[in-house]
């Protein structure tokens, strides 16, 4: 095939619109693929903690998809690859299967396993894996009670199974561009050694594994969407993938949201570390990515260059953690850092054992700052804990809080009734030797052999910025600005790490946002930060930085007591800060809000 490969993402997360794949075969484009992703860490353990209580291990969503659309698939050509299998794609294949049969469709299943370390875990130990974690370093005990264990594998399973006559293949743990890249493995015959080619698709496949992200949806600049009134329902993305790996970004015709370079760039920045992305197949260097705009609704993504395939890959356990439970107090009117202060001591007196009887507890200022006083101005104090002992955080926290009601401060109210604990489930990652894996595709039966990259190689770890600013400003020569006037951001989670991906969208304000992005000077402009390593990667040819703050979120989404255990918000909260920066970094004086 010499034309470029039409592949759509019909799903971004798992709970997307179930009426994407819909639109995007209805739409006056054609498209050759039609992918989506499911899966996340936060959703692994949502699907490890179902099958324990008897539940599918598996997007029962994308069952819902393909009903409605699989036999226009099948008479269009349409391939459909997924990894909505979670930890169960034998499970979800067979549904599928019964689906087709009902329906009179005759296609060909393949699925993807080998990712499910579960029962390897002694094994591997054996084979001398220690299971340090990601981050941290810290060696894995084997205390816990692990309830799944998925290595994240490549798209050259997925390749294969769509070489051998698959109309729909799908998988579980796979990285999430491997969707997208595999697909055009298959579509233009490349080999597992095409480390540029593989860089363009998996860059590709990151800027759509999103679905809407990419097309105007939670865009920083929203507001400058010329038809923002269709932006409650943006159209679902396409990758148009050459046979050299460079791409199209696009959407159907008619559709809402936009494409443009800032919302690719906004996509790209999205839960990365360094400028090198590692995926199972091949490490992609986001600092040689080009991105310009062709014309509307059309962003062309280029340069890419890759690297060999990691020798080492990435698992996640995931454990049963404990228990967590969580009040929150409204604080109203004047004096409020005094009532927040007097609230947070009632509540742990009223805790046998105070504050030290939970294993993890977090405090939270959520709204208005307390030193506000406006008469409409609302704080929040929201108090979180986590213990082994469900009883310790159940009723026996909650109705402590409860207690402080009429004892409190004035205007005290709850925005909730006491409630019992809830279970959550904690996901450790960690790396093990890339031999250990062994993907397997099965294709009605019928056994794939999966070729495995030529050569692998140790991944060459990107140095982060270094604290210090070399240029030195006049004092006198400051003025204050809101940060989201020039600067876009978009945040997210990595494990335990929050992700904060920042750009301009004009040349000419990269020294403003070097300024902003000094990390010593982070830590003053969102004091949240002030206690945690910060990591900041230049990624020029996007006119953007992305900054790694390792530990914020504790120990993963599925177990963070923050209000936001994804750091969805942290983007948009480093936008509204007003920020003391040189004047001379600021030449557009009419927005400058004057020097406090």
């Amino acid at each position: 095939m010499t034309r470029p490969v039409r592949i759509a993402n019909c799903s971004g997360f798992f709970g997307d619109r179930v009426s994407a794949a819909t639109q995007l075969l209805d739409g006056p484009d054609p498209i050759d693929v039609l992918t989506g992703d499911w899966l996340a860490e936060l959703t692994m353990s949502i699907l490890a903690r179902g099958r324990r209580r008897g539940r599918a291990g598996y997007a029962a969503t994308f069952l819902a998809q393909m009903e409605q659309v699989l036999g226009r698939c099948r008479e269009r050509g349409v391939k459909v690859v997924s990894n909505a299998g979670g930890i169960d794609p034998r499970g979800c294949a067979d549904k599928l299967r019964e689906i087709a049969d009902r329906l009179g469709i005759a296609i060909g299943i393949a699925v993807v396993t080998g990712d499910d370390l579960t029962n390897r875990l002694e094994e591997l130990r054996s084979a001398g894996e220690r299971f340090a974690h990601l981050d941290t370093g810290k060696a894995w005990t084997g205390c816990a009670d692990v309830i799944a264990a998925n290595a994240y594998l490549g798209g050259h399973a997925i390749t294969a199974g769509l070489r051998a006559g698959a109309d729909v293949v799908i998988a579980g743990r796979v990285a999430d561009a491997a969707i997208v890249s595999g697909a055009a493995a298959w579509w233009h015959d490349w080999c597992a050694d095409d480390f540029d080619a593989l860089a363009g698709a998996t860059v590709a496949g990151h800027a759509i594994e999103c679905g809407t992200q990419v097309t105007g949806g939670n865009f920083a600049f929203f507001t400058d969407i010329v038809d923002i009134a269709n932006l409650t329902e943006p159209g679902f993305p396409i990758a148009e993938i050459a046979a050299d790996g460079s791409s199209v970004i696009t959407k159907q015709p008619g559709t809402g949201g936009a494409v443009t370079v800032p919302t690719v760039t906004a996509q790209l920045l999205y839960e990365i570390a360094g400028p090198r992305y590692v995926v199972p197949d091949v490490v992609a260097r986001f600092d040689t990515v080009q991105v310009r705009q062709l014309q509307a609704d059309r962003v062309q993504i280029s340069g890419a260059k890759g690297e060999p395939a990691p020798a080492m890959a990435k698992v996640l356990l995931t454990y049963p953690g404990g228990f967590r439970n969580s009040m929150t107090l409204a604080i109203t009117g004047a004096d409020r850092r005094a009532k927040a202060q007097l609230a947070e001591r009632a509540v742990w007196a009223q805790v046998r054992g105070g504050r030290g009887s939970f294993t993890e507890s977090t405090v939270e200022i959520i709204g208005a700052s307390l030193d506000s006083d406006g008469p409409d101005d609302q704080s929040y104090l929201r108090i979180s804990v986590a213990d082994r002992d469900a009883a310790v955080v159940g009723r026996e926290f909650s109705s402590a809080v409860v207690a402080t009601a009429l004892g409190g401060f004035p205007g005290l109210y709850l925005t909730t009734p006491p409630g019992s604990a809830a279970e959550f489930m904690v996901g450790w990652p960690t790396l093990i030797h890339a031999s250990h894996l062994h993907p397997r595709v099965c294709l009605d039966g019928r056994e794939i052999a999966v070729p495995a990259p030529a050569h692998t190689q140790t991944v060459t770890a990107d140095e982060p910025r270094i604290a210090g600013c070399t240029k030195v400003f006049h004092r006198d020569d400051f003025t204050t600005v809101r940060v989201g006037h020039y600067v876009g951001a978009r945040s997210g989670d990595k494990g335990g790490n929050a992700n904060l991906g920042l750009w301009v969208q004009n040349e000419r304000d990269l020294p403003l946002l070097e300024y902003l992005t000094e990390p010593g000077r982070l830590a003053t402009l969102l004091p949240e930060l002030a206690h945690h390593e910060i990591r900041v990667y230049a990624l020029p040819n996007l006119l953007a930085f992305n900054i790694v703050i390792v530990g914020l979120l504790g120990s993963g989404a599925a177990a963070s007591l923050r209000e936001d255990p994804q750091a969805k918000s942290l983007g948009e909260r480093f936008r509204a800060v007003r920020a003391r920066v040189p004047a001379a970094l600021v030449p557009d004086t009419c927005i400058h809000e004057g020097t406090p």
